[in-house]
């Protein structure tokens, strides 16, 4: 189906099914420990042998020699795979670097090795007998030092590296305030609780891989490509994810050694990343640096705007789009934005949650406040004084939707925001600086190809089969509300089959975009079946009506189930959207409000309240996306607080490669979070008039709370995470 303008009568807009908040289906799964992840899957294939992957030990250089003597005669040891024996192997397309390495390494903890035994242990004790020599070579650790020596990096997804309107440079010049800041933010993993986990079995040349991914068609495809076989030959199959945040995109090490282990000990093998390898061996969030120049009237009109953003990666690998938001956020009639990517030895940098706009927003956000406050303006009235209707750099492309005033305005409402002292260091409770804070959210609504398959059997039920994921975010629940909308039918009777390469391609689960287009596929292949069965019934599809398991025109009704006969009715198809992404701007809006305490003798930051007002198209079950949101918000919270890849610059590896000491919130750490979805649908958008909201979340969230210890303590840190030694030098200033 080709999607270009809103249907004319559209079954969706009936609502009784999709828009409400329904809990997950797969729910009683997941809370009694029966969901079948990626790692337990004991039952799929027999005879399961365990592989253990060991991670380089430098960060840069090369193997002399592997001596596999004392490992092969350990106790168990069925194989020992490494790059000498692996075979010719090639590279997936979204991999920049390879898999398995040797005798090249690329970075710290890139897989060298797999053992493979009868059990985990015999696997990890005769990992540990391997004797590696290595030759260190002078590698690029440091960002920063990278700087002068960064280039251009080939356009993404997030668009061109540079982008310009007007003349900057001499509006900026002639700008009666002006703010120019430099702003850092550190490198960030996913820190998902599900490692990277995956069970390979061969069937002669035909290849089966359980696994724990977010998009099943790249990950079969870069899988066959590096293999060197064809991708028909490759079945991935993920039907639940313990997390992923972006992590889990692209074809990691625990795929492709457990195809290889499993080809060497000529048996199945499960493989699953140790934690400390999940963030070495795959990807993170890459830091950046990162330079915002404003230039506004005495009124508070931007006339000028300019963001400037270096980050690292490796050879071959993408720049952080931290500037992308700056592109569409506020009018400005001078506008330059730039990227800048160093060459750098560490780990591969990517998508992490809301990539570009996560981190953009750390920065610009609190230069936004910045700016205010040279004004002597309200933070919230600056937002609204520029904003736009159209896309400020392609002013004939207007917003489908944007209610960003409205969420502004909403949100001040809610949280007291008329009730903030606007100078600094004012509000105290007992010990507590009290402090509060905004921001914007802003992320983009990507709409993608994808497809479905829709079954009708005999007992009325209708099955669902796509090759969409569900990461945690309540897929299965939102496409069974979509067919049941569009079906007729209870929830009880949709089945909805997720995650594997043999049903049809799908969106898959990132950039927000898997809601909207994977349930705007399930629609397209709805209205397919819709179509078959008024016509075996000998109805005028235009006229059905599929409502209570019946179908329905003029004075005659049918039972659902009567249509499909004694083999059933299938239908497939897939939602294509045409030029729409060309025509119009499609975007996400919210704002971020937050109050923090911050203690006056110890600089202990406490964030005490927070809300989200989010407009975000159509709500497919607020109950879910709730819970994406305050998740998000979660994050950003750990974003603004502590996590940071610290980066041991003399040998090449983030050195806290743990869940005991890359910090992320725990629940002490999170107050009641209050959010509000604004009532918005985008007919531009798809049938389904939604947009995402997974990663809207997080965006701005840092900032907020970055602005609100601003607030509290008159102390402006640029540099996350905001810790307690960037503060407490300084406090008695304030005290």
């Amino acid at each position: 189906m080709r999607f270009e303008h809103p249907a004319t009568f559209n079954p969706i807009d009936q609502l009784k099914v999709v828009g409400h908040p329904t809990s997950r289906i797969e729910g009683p799964l997941k809370t009694t420990g029966t969901a079948p992840y990626a790692y337990e899957r004991h039952d799929v294939v027999p005879n399961q042998a365990y592989g253990y992957i060991v991670g380089a030990a430098i960060g840069k250089g090369r193997i002399n020699a592997i001596d596999l003597a004392a490992a092969k005669d350990a106790p168990g040891v069925l194989a020992i795979v490494t790059a000498d024996n692996a075979g010719k192997l090639g590279k997936g397309e979204r991999n920049a670097a390879p898999l398995l390495g040797g005798p090249e390494i690329a970075h710290y903890h890139q897989a060298v090795a797999l053992v493979v035994a009868e059990t985990f242990e015999q696997a990890r004790a005769a990992a540990q007998l391997l004797r590696i020599d290595y030759s260190k070579a002078d590698g690029k650790f440091d960002l920063a030092a990278g700087v002068d020596g960064a280039i251009a990096p080939k356009p993404s997804f997030g668009g061109p590296a540079d982008t310009a309107v007007g003349t900057f440079a001499s509006a900026f010049a002639a700008a009666p305030v002006q703010l120019d800041a430099r702003y850092t933010t550190p490198d960030q993993g996913h820190a998902m609780m599900e490692p990277h986990a995956s069970i390979a079995a061969w069937d002669g040349d035909k290849l089966t891989v359980w696994t724990s991914n977010q998009m099943i068609a790249w990950g079969a495809g870069d899988l066959a490509q590096t293999l060197g076989i064809p991708k028909d030959k490759v079945r991935l199959i993920s039907p639940y994810i313990g997390g992923g945040f972006g992590g889990k995109l692209f074809l990691r090490a625990d795929v492709l050694l457990a195809a290889l282990g499993a080809r060497a000990a000529k048996r199945p093998v499960k493989v699953a990343l140790q934690r400390p390898l999940m963030f070495n061996n795959t990807t993170h969030r890459p830091a950046t640096i990162q330079r915002i120049r404003i230039g506004a009237d005495r009124d508070g009109t931007i006339t000028a705007i300019g963001h400037e953003s270096w980050s690292g990666n490796v050879k071959d690998g993408e720049a952080e789009t931290a500037v992308s938001q700056t592109r569409l956020l506020y009018a400005g009639a001078n506008r330059m934005t730039a990227m800048r990517l160093a060459a750098l030895d560490l780990p591969e940098g990517n998508a992490m949650r809301a990539p570009g706009e996560a981190s953009g927003m750390m920065a610009l956000e609190i230069a936004i406040d910045e700016l205010a406050e040279k004004l002597g303006m309200d933070p919230v009235a600056l937002r609204i004084k520029n904003d736009t209707q159209v896309d400020p750099e392609h002013p004939e492309r207007r917003f489908s939707q944007r209610q960003f005033v409205q969420c502004l305005n909403e949100g001040a409402a809610r949280f007291g925001w008329s009730q903030r002292n606007p100078k600094p260091g004012q509000v105290r409770d007992g010990r507590w600086l009290v402090g509060m804070g905004v921001a914007a959210a802003f992320r983009n609504n990507l709409v993608t190809k994808s497809g479905a398959r829709v079954r009708l059997d005999q007992q009325g039920v209708v099955t669902v089969e796509t090759d969409m994921t569900d990461i945690g975010t309540g897929s299965y629940t939102i496409i069974a509300q979509t067919a049941a909308e569009m079906m007729g039918v209870p929830l009880e009777k949709v089945v909805v089959r997720l995650g594997d390469s043999d049903f049809p391609v799908s969106c898959g689960s990132g950039g927000q975009w898997g809601g909207n287009n994977s349930t705007a596929g399930v629609y397209a292949a709805c209205v397919k079946l819709r179509e078959a069965i008024a016509q075996k019934l000998g109805f005028n599809s235009d006229e059905a009506e599929f409502a209570d398991g019946l179908v329905r025109a003029g004075n005659r009704s049918v039972p659902l189930a009567q249509a499909a006969g004694q083999d059933g009715l299938v239908a497939e198809d897939a939602i294509e959207y045409g030029d729409l992404a060309k025509t119009w701007q499609q975007s996400t809006f919210g704002a971020h409000f937050v109050e923090v305490g911050v203690d006056a003798d110890t600089a202990e930051i406490r964030v005490r309240r927070m809300l989200a007002v989010c407009a975000a198209g159509r709500i497919l079950n607020p109950k879910a996306a709730r819970s994406q949101v305050i998740g998000a918000m979660t994050m950003g919270v750990g974003a603004a607080l502590m996590e940071d890849l610290v980066v041991d610059k003399r040998h090449g590896l983030f050195i806290n490669h743990d869940l005991a000491s890359y910090e992320v919130p725990v629940h002490a750490d999170i107050p009641h979070q209050d959010m509000v979805f604004l009532d918005e649908t985008d007919p531009v958008s798809s049938p389904m008039k939604a947009k995402g909201v997974a990663e809207l979340g997080i965006c701005g969230v840092a900032a907020a709370v970055a602005n609100a210890v601003h607030n509290a303590t008159g102390i402006r840190v640029r540099d996350y995470p905001i810790t307690l030694d960037k503060l407490i030098g300084q406090l008695p200033e304030v005290g």
